[in-house]
């Protein structure tokens, strides 16, 4: 389904509050001052851009409520009262962002559209945003941003950033049907859907490791996966002696247990800073007080957060390590452990972007460790099976990412997919990224 409503390919005013944003496809409904149409210039809109691009970058690495307009202003050397003359407020700043990367994910489905098969519409696809991603490395088109904070905006934004992103989701699952979308076919095309776009902004986070002149050989390697999978085709999806054995691994519950299941619901959803003491508190339907004499501070809260997330995923993967089985068997088994754990009462796990923001901090630079040893230990998962037969011949560094990728966008799945984490996700989200995104 097409979007119905589309932006211009550049921004053309300042934008004030949410409740009168008006976009048009080619003539904006015309509410503009003669101070904004003095501002339709090139100078203004190359700086507005250059803000944007900043910004974008700053929300990713941040989350919205950690980026700071006076980190942005400096970054575009501006002074932060400066900022407003482009952008009213943060919010607005956010709202554009999370806009244009909205626009950015259609314009590219557009073209994907005009291809014939589902095969091609995402060969083209992958191009296409490659493509994109060269252009903002060229610093020629403004950076894109996740989704993954967007709920943290007044709703009056939320309205209009999600109607906008359910559209395009509803596009870009378009190209993925090869005939018409039915009640028994939808939520199999969404759930790859998710998986499809996860790994599209997956790899804007691990591309910065590779030199921009090795992108596109990368991009060859992403589109082949993507289309055809890691595993041997002849070998079957099932579960094996190994789902037996970590099914009965077990972690001591915490103490403070509930705690850290409203915390890491809130890191996944808002982001190390978006998710207060008050707000998980609220959660909770305890006092301040009554958080304070069960944990010393917010930091000790997190910490231990981290520190179950790092024993489910270290003990998972030493279960693997002492059994054995083909390369396939043991990525297949900790990928359905790793999901199942996470959907159980034991659950949740912090997404690895989560991850990520904790350890701008100082006191948590050592904490992303287990995050490599995850990648690594796919990798050596994935050159077992390349000589044992049951992984295609494939990149080992860009498959073990895809891989990580394929579970970080699991944690969200009950986020972008409701009733996901009622079905079988195991055939449905886990199997496409072993078998190809179109396979049976």
């Amino acid at each position: 389904m097409r979007a119905t409503l589309a932006m211009e390919g550049a921004f053309t005013r300042s934008l004030p509050h949410p409740t009168v944003f008006m976009w048009r496809n080619e003539n904006m409904i015309s509410t503009e001052s003669s101070t904004t149409v003095e501002r339709n210039t090139g100078r203004y809109m190359k700086k507005r851009e250059a803000i944007i691009n900043v910004a974008s970058k700053l929300f990713d690495e941040h989350g919205i409520k950690g980026a700071m307009l006076s980190e942005v202003a400096k970054q575009v050397g501006l002074s932060t009262n400066s900022i407003t003359y482009y952008f009213k407020k943060k919010e607005d700043l956010v709202f554009e962002c999370l806009m244009h990367t909205v626009q950015t994910f259609d314009m590219i489905s557009a073209l994907a559209e005009s291809e014939t098969t589902p095969e091609k519409r995402v060969r083209r696809f992958i191009d296409e945003f490659f493509k994109k991603l060269a252009e903002c490395a060229a610093g020629s088109y403004p950076a894109i941003m996740t989704f993954r904070d967007a709920a943290e905006l007044d709703s009056s934004y939320t309205k209009i950033v999600f109607d906008r992103y359910r559209n395009m989701f509803r596009r870009v699952r378009g190209l993925l049907a090869d005939g018409p979308i039915t009640s028994e076919n939808r939520m199999m095309l969404t759930l790859r859907t998710h998986l499809f776009l996860t790994q599209i902004q997956w790899c804007r986070i691990w591309m910065g490791s590779y030199s921009a002149d090795s992108h596109d050989r990368i991009r060859f390697y992403v589109v082949d996966i993507m289309l055809n999978g890691i595993a041997s085709p002849h070998l079957p999806w099932e579960r094996n002696v190994l789902d037996t054995k970590l099914a009965q691994f077990h972690i001591p519950e915490s103490a403070n247990h509930g705690f850290l299941v409203a915390a890491i619901h809130l890191i996944n959803e808002a982001g190390y800073s978006g998710a207060s003491i008050d707000r998980i508190s609220a959660s909770l339907s305890v006092t301040k007080g009554s958080f304070y004499h069960h944990i010393p501070s917010k930091e000790d809260l997190f910490a231990e957060c981290i520190e179950r997330t790092r024993a489910v995923l270290e003990g998972y993967q030493a279960a693997v390590h002492r059994h054995a089985g083909t390369g396939l068997e043991k990525l297949g088994a900790l990928s359905r452990a790793l999901l199942k754990y996470h959907f159980s009462e034991q659950g949740p796990l912090l997404r690895a972007s989560a991850w990520s923001q904790i350890s701008d901090y100082s006191q948590f630079h050592e904490t992303i460790k287990p995050l490599r040893e995850l990648y690594q230990n796919m990798q050596d998962f994935l050159a077992a099976g390349m000589m044992d037969g049951s992984i295609r011949a494939t990149h080992q560094s860009v498959a073990a990412m895809m891989v990580v990728g394929m579970i970080n966008g699991s944690l969200t799945l009950d986020k972008w997919v409701p009733g996901s984490e009622n079905i079988n996700v195991d055939v449905l989200y886990v199997k496409p990224m072993y078998y190809g995104l179109l396979s049976a």
